[in-house]
């Protein structure tokens, strides 16, 4: 007589612990488009997976060609274009994307130094400017501030400027009706400066509110805005349809800036 079988084990499952889950990814839909426009392969590579490993739906164009045909197919948040392509100046390339994509972010990369090619680049559209060699970190928090400044609240009332009318919801000026022009940063430096009209305000706050609040060095890009600004306001007040009255921007010399309606 032969000993009686064990009984046979029930096959068992075991859900996954929660440490041992991943969130899962975003489809690239769900995430910021970022197109990376670098002619360095290393560069290049080492951005478009730093940017995707951080929740970017990320493209690399090596050519100035490149982007412009990638921006005409697939609409992006950000451009991270550097300056040296092999087929064109990244200021035309910026310049013609402005024109082209008013509210699209652009970062220039930039291994040049003088102040000369870092004006240039913001007076031909961009918004921000970052020196070569930087970290994926410095370059993240940038995004984030920048991206996070885009995103509109909807209880903001629109702000009255004597006859120019901010409304930062619609991130729209206009005076007397007709829209005023201005570049997104522009917008962003109006709109800080009109929340506090009356107020000095500082280039410290400015560069934190306005671009990063962990900023550290030049502060040039708020010298070629604002010089931008004044000159986009001065254009809308001689083409108004009757006269207009519009806040006046102090320079307070070793301080920053005052509004005055």
């Amino acid at each position: 007589m032969t000993a009686p079988r064990p009984p046979a084990k029930r096959a068992t499952t075991h859900a996954p612990t929660l440490s041992g889950m991943r969130p899962p990814a975003l489809p690239d839909h769900d995430r910021p488009r970022v197109l990376v426009v670098e002619d360095d392969d290393t560069i290049g590579r080492h951005l478009e997976t730093g940017l995707r490993s951080n929740g970017y739906a990320s493209h690399w164009s090596r050519t100035g060609e490149g982007a412009l045909a990638e921006t005409a197919r697939t609409p992006y948040d950000a451009l991270l274009l550097d300056l040296g392509l092999p087929d064109a100046d990244g200021i035309d390339i910026a310049r013609t994307l402005r024109a082209r994509l008013p509210d699209l972010l652009i970062i220039i990369l930039t291994a040049r130094t003088d102040d000369i090619d870092v004006i240039a680049g913001l007076d031909a559209g961009a918004d921000d400017y970052l020196v070569k060699p930087f970290s994926l970190t410095v370059l993240l928090a940038r995004l984030r501030a920048h991206l996070r400044r885009r995103t509109p609240t909807t209880t903001a009332i629109p702000l009255r400027l004597g006859d120019l009318v901010v409304d930062t919801v619609a991130r729209r000026c206009t005076l007397h009706g007709a829209d005023v022009p201005l570049r997104p940063k522009e917008f962003e430096l109006l709109a800080l400066l009109g929340r506090h009209a009356g107020q000095a305000v500082s280039r410290e706050t400015l560069m934190a509110e306005v671009w990063d609040e962990n900023w550290f060095g030049s502060t040039k890009t708020l010298d070629v805005t604002m010089a931008g600004l004044r000159r986009r306001l001065a254009e809308a007040t001689q083409t108004a349809s009757r006269p207009a009255r519009l806040p006046r921007i102090t320079t307070l010399r070793g301080h920053g800036y005052r509004l005055e309606c």
